[in-house]
């Protein structure tokens, strides 16, 4: 099982729009996390998008607007206007991938499923990560006779996205914490290296909030 390919993707025009942009995304080492076209002002082509590690910055939603808009324009999946919209997944985000499943047990999800599963097809509980080609997910409703813990197969599996809690912000600022601490590191490893011919510059030290960036085709 690949945990990093994405198991939740979308349909019709937003189908065609990731087609054509992942391997952009992925080739700035970017991940997509969803596409979506919406009716909103007019049409609005809305990505999301993140690092290998969560993170999304506002300059990387710059980066990733700035290598897709020219790829959109010659491809010409919309047939009209529209307003490009990049941003982060946000802290109650989308869950696509087997790795989000992981990364995030022990918090809250809502999960929707193509086809019934046990007389159902949406569910909210606790995330217990994934088992033989299946979330597993501890109901918060389930009744004294039934089975709490439920798996609902990978390939079955229509929208999931986190449920914003306080457990869920406070984790969301650890790992944010956590990952700005590193990133510091790593700018003073190498402030302190001696130089030696042509460094790279510093571009890796902390981000900037996530936050939208919208661009309109004309």
């Amino acid at each position: 099982m690949d945990l990093e390919a994405r198991v939740i993707g979308e349909s019709g025009v937003a189908a065609r729009v990731a087609t054509i942009l992942e391997p952009v995304i992925e080739d700035l080492g970017y991940r997509l996390v969803r596409v979506k076209v919406t009716g909103l002002n007019g049409c609005t082509v809305q990505i999301m998008a993140e690092r290998p590690d969560g993170t999304m910055g506002v300059d990387d939603c710059e980066a990733v607007s700035r290598a897709v808009s020219p790829v959109l324009d010659l491809e010409d999946p919309i047939d009209r206007a529209y307003h490009l919209e990049i941003s982060s997944p946000g802290i109650d985000r989308p869950l696509v991938r087997p790795s989000d499943f992981l990364r995030w047990a022990g918090h809250e999800a809502k999960i929707e499923t193509v086809l019934p599963v046990a007389g159902r097809k949406r569910f909210r509980g606790i995330l217990r990560g994934v088992e033989e080609g299946a979330v597993k997910l501890e109901r918060l409703d389930a009744k004294p006779e039934e089975e709490s813990l439920v798996a609902l197969p990978l390939g079955e599996l229509a929208g999931a996205h986190l449920v914003l809690t306080d457990a869920l912000i406070t984790e969301a600022l650890r790992r944010g914490k956590a990952e700005l601490a590193a990133a510091q590191d790593v700018a003073d490893t190498e402030d302190n290296e001696p130089a030696a011919g042509a460094r790279r510059g510093g571009g890796r030290g902390a981000r900037r909030p996530a936050a939208k960036r919208k661009s309109e085709k004309e």
